[in-house]
């Protein structure tokens, strides 16, 4: 024990202990009927991810969850695994192929798909390796990948059953499509940001008048394809107009007015433009209008023939041309600035387009009826309550999922087209109609219209016997893959068994929709039950000035680098401690120096025990010692703190408040341990009691420690007690009752005030560390003078006096400087240790530079300005400073008072 290094490098430890974990499959969860199981499925990171501070917090406070129930004694599982993350992994493999000069619709699918493949297995694992860096402990033999061949056929299993139930569907409806993707997204994959945009009049004159009705569009380039112009029948201003012809302008089409309550009077004019192949509310009253639906844009967001001669022009390039022409004809009234929400690609940002397009869709309302209930009922439960709310707003007012995406990187949807029975239509139509009716409660969709849902492709059309037959060209979305994962990843029925319904699911907020929800629906439509008991939803990683962190504003912190300097312990630890439950974190890389002082701190308080301590105290029992020795008031206090803070832990772990599980673990070692208890083990530290409280109290923190600082209290650990095994393997400390003890806790409460004073007193007065002081302690409570008097060589020692008496009264014959804790008051006696007068003088300058600050900091924090500019946390470390000032004027007051007494 005597050789234990002076100094902690976590580079020194850190690779050594998680090959050491691996090899001896510490992270392995197995079937045990006599165990509780405790499971968690990783929210599989994408292929084409690195290492970020949100996976950091994520994956940190899983590993914790894991760690912790481990040493509980329950089974813990934690499946890992990555998705296929269809758009974005095609998007980096096309930019690929790209530098070297080719292009994907020049290879074909298949070719494609196999670069696709090896670029997988050259860096798909990138961020796994990460995560080991991180000290995740999860079963990687288990470790799966949504294009695994198992899970894609239960990919396929879910579509097939949905289609069977009626609840898939084919239609042509509009959907969001980013032109840059070419591809369809779901209304979650395409939130709306709010744009500065315009507002442009046009005018579109009567074909029987020089008169003309206005409309006002954000998206004037879709006009071409307008098919009436609607206003709300309540509208007197516009009722001797409807039902009659408008001429389209640039176009010259005739269109008509027609009247729908869906328009809204208070919009621009109160006559709107009606494309129902460009817009979704356009698209409804087309519909119950029977207009005709003319797409005038092409998949890459290029105009298309039905836009005459803008035919090619890119949709913004269109939409400058047309301003112009119309302004050129006086049909452009005018332009305002408009703010509005418009959706962008969740991947790659380029605005959405809504578009007409033939889609296979989700009936989402029969799945989230029991989802809605489970969370209702409390069988699903979210921390922080505040996201239940949220989470049920959503799902009340849920819409029918959109999941074919027009990509080559994905599951391939299980449908085959018989091209006798004309089961895919190739030309656009000018009307939509669905395939299979959305409202229909047909459990068994018949296939009359040579579409075939099937596992593998069949010989044959069963409908007209036709070989002639090939599969539809698109993937799914890669979230319908990942709605599955808490069940679709295990591949033994009995592991399933066991562990399923997952223990508790620890994510963002932002994939609430995506991906929580869709879980919970998937969980009760295939397996009948909940995916999980609990959702935690943790804050989102900031800079510290409140800006998310991202790439694109240069402000990210790479927790590799964090990890390199400080170590994983360190990045751990202080991510904890800085997230409340639910709250965002900001984070600045000096931040991370707190994890690693307490690490360092926690290294020399293990290296000074095991240097000062016998090897036989490592194998005594402490509660026999306890029940029949006759310990110190320090030795019982210290133990009676372990464990009142280990279920405080315990408690607060089990309630996921894990920064205070955190700060309870930094104060009780820290500070109380550290601070209090091992310098008042130095007076007694020669006996066999002291040192087996000090180990006693070392090794089960470190187990305590250990789910939150993983390597350290390893590495501590095998040097203190090499015969244990390691410490991951062992079981969480069992909370001992009988040693807490609330009135020696109370006690020495007051004692640490009382020498914490005295130290203040000596600080206040300029007076040398070294130096020794006498002090008196007044109290009328014989109880307290019987306490101050027992433990007066802890007072003296602590406080570095060189005599302390305990006195009923008392009135001092010179200076001295008192102050009250409790039921006592403390004087400590000046008298020769300063000179008085010089001491005054060096106060009062001192209160006169605090009295200037003070009003500098009150004249800030009234002026609004500065309140309106300035950060959030800068106003706070204002206020936090100026009530410090206003404590030090109030101390430093007093002590003149004194004083000159």
């Amino acid at each position: 024990m005597n050789e234990i290094p002076t100094r902690y490098d976590p580079k020194d430890v850190e690779e050594k202990w998680y090959r050491f974990w691996e090899e001896k499959g510490c992270f392995a969860a197995r079937r045990d009927p006599d165990k509780k199981p405790f499971s968690i499925v990783i929210p599989p990171p994408n292929v084409t991810g690195i290492l970020h501070m949100g996976h950091a917090l994520n994956n940190t406070i899983q590993d914790i969850l894991i760690r912790y129930h481990r040493m509980r004694g329950e089974e813990s599982l934690w499946m890992p695994g990555t998705d296929h993350a269809g758009i974005a992994t095609q998007n980096v493999v096309e930019k690929k192929i790209a530098k070297e000069g080719r292009r994907r619709q020049e290879l074909g699918r298949d070719k494609f798909l196999e670069e696709v493949w090896r670029w997988r297995e050259e860096y798909g694992s990138t961020i796994i390796r990460q995560l080991k860096r991180l000290g995740c402990s999860c079963d990687w033999e288990r470790t799966r990948f949504t294009m695994d061949e198992a899970y894609s056929g239960a990919v396929t299993k879910a579509f097939i059953s949905l289609y069977e139930k009626g609840l898939i569907y084919r239609g042509q409806y509009i959907i969001n499509w980013c032109p840059r993707c070419s591809t369809a997204l779901s209304d979650e994959e395409a939130p709306h940001h709010d744009m500065d945009g315009l507002l442009y009049y046009i005018k579109y004159p009567l074909n029987d008048s020089k008169e003309f009705v206005v409309v006002a569009t954000t998206r004037p380039e879709t006009m071409l394809g307008d098919t009436a112009v609607a206003v709300n029948p309540k509208d007197k201003r516009y009722k001797q107009y409807i039902g009659k012809g408008l001429i389209l302008p640039l176009v010259e089409r005739e269109i008509k007015v027609i009247a729908d309550k869906a328009v809204d009077i208070k919009f621009g004019t109160g006559a709107v433009k009606v494309t129902p192949a460009h817009d979704p509310n356009d698209y409804e009253i087309g519909a119950r209008h029977k207009l005709e639906f003319i797409n005038v844009m092409r998949p890459d967001g290029k105009m298309n023939e039905a836009a005459g001669e803008y035919r090619d022009m890119d949709r913004f390039e269109a939409r400058e041309a047309i301003i112009e022409d119309l302004r050129e004809r006086k049909l452009l009234e005018k332009i305002e600035p408009h703010k509005h929400a418009v959706g962008h690609c969740y991947r790659c940002h380029t605005i959405v387009e809504p578009y007409l397009s033939r889609q296979w869709f989700v009936k989402m309302k029969p799945l989230a009826k029991p989802a809605i209930a489970a969370v209702k009922k409390g069988e699903i439960k979210f921390y922080p309550k505040r996201w239940t709310k949220v989470y049920l707003n959503w799902m009340e007012n849920i819409r029918d999922w959109c999941i074919s995406r027009q990509i080559w990187w994905g599951h391939r949807i299980p449908v085959y087209y018989c091209k006798n029975c004309q089961g895919m239509r190739k030309s656009e139509i000018r009307n939509p109609k669905s395939e299979t009716n959305p409202k229909s409660k047909t459990k068994n969709p018949k296939q009359n219209d040579g579409i075939i849902v099937s596992k593998i492709k069949p010989d044959k059309c069963p409908v007209c016997g036709g070989a002639d037959i090939y599969q539809d060209e698109d993937v799914l979305d890669t979230w319908f893959s990942s709605w599955l994962w808490p069940f679709a990843t295990f591949d033994n029925e009995e592991d399933l068994k066991y562990f399923y319904p997952t223990s508790v699911l620890v994510t963002a907020s932002e994939i609430i929709f995506f991906w929580v929800a869709r879980m919970i629906m998937s969980g009760y439509e295939f397996m009948g039950e909940k995916p999980f008991s609990d959702v935690y939803i943790h804050g989102t990683v900031r800079d510290s000035t409140g800006k998310k962190m991202s790439k694109s504003l240069g402000n990210i912190i790479d927790p590799l680098e964090i990890i390199d300097a400080f170590g994983a312990d360190a990045l751990r630890f202080s991510l904890i401690s800085l997230t409340s439950m639910g709250q965002d974190v900001f984070l600045s890389k000096d931040k991370f120096e707190s994890g690693r002082n307490f690490a360092n701190k926690i290294w020399n308080a293990s290296r000074f025990v095991m240097m000062n301590i016998d090897k036989s105290v490592v194998d005594t029992d402490l509660c026999q010692v306890y029940k029949k020795e006759a310990l110190h008031p320090p030795e019982k206090w210290i133990l009676s703190r372990l464990y009142s803070n280990l279920k405080s832990c315990h408690k607060a772990l089990d309630s996921y408040r894990f920064n205070e599980a955190a700060n309870i673990i930094y104060e009780f070692f820290w500070h109380e341990f550290c601070d209090w208890y091992l310098e008042m083990a130095k007076l007694t530290i020669s006996e066999r009691n002291t040192q087996i409280v000090m180990y006693k109290v070392l090794e089960k923190s470190l187990r305590m420690m250990h789910p939150f600082m993983p390597f350290i209290t390893e590495e501590i650990w095998h040097i203190l007690h090499q015969k244990a095994g390691p410490i991951i393997a062992q079981s969480m400390p069992h909370i001992q009752k009988d040693l807490i003890d609330h009135g020696i806790e109370a006690d020495f409460k007051l004692l640490f005030s009382l020498i914490t004073s005295i130290r203040n007193i000596r600080s206040e007065m300029n007076i040398d560390a070294e130096q020794r002081l006498s002090a008196v302690a007044v109290s009328e409570d014989r109880g307290i003078r019987s306490l101050l008097s027992d433990s007066a060589k802890y007072i003296s020692g602590l406080a570095r006096l060189q005599s302390f008496e305990i006195k009923d009264s008392f009135k001092p014959a010179g200076a001295a400087i008192s102050d009250i804790v409790g039921k006592a008051r403390i004087y400590v006696l000046l008298a020769g240790s300063i000179d008085a007068a010089k001491e005054r003088q060096r106060l009062s300058s001192r209160l006169s530079s605090v009295e200037a600050e003070i009003k500098n900091k009150q004249g800030r924090l009234k002026n609004k300005e500065f309140l309106k500019k300035a950060p959030k946390e800068v106003i706070e470390k204002e206020k936090a400073r100026l009530e410090d000032l206003l404590d030090t004027r109030k101390k430093i007051s007093k002590i003149l008072k004194e004083l000159s007494i």
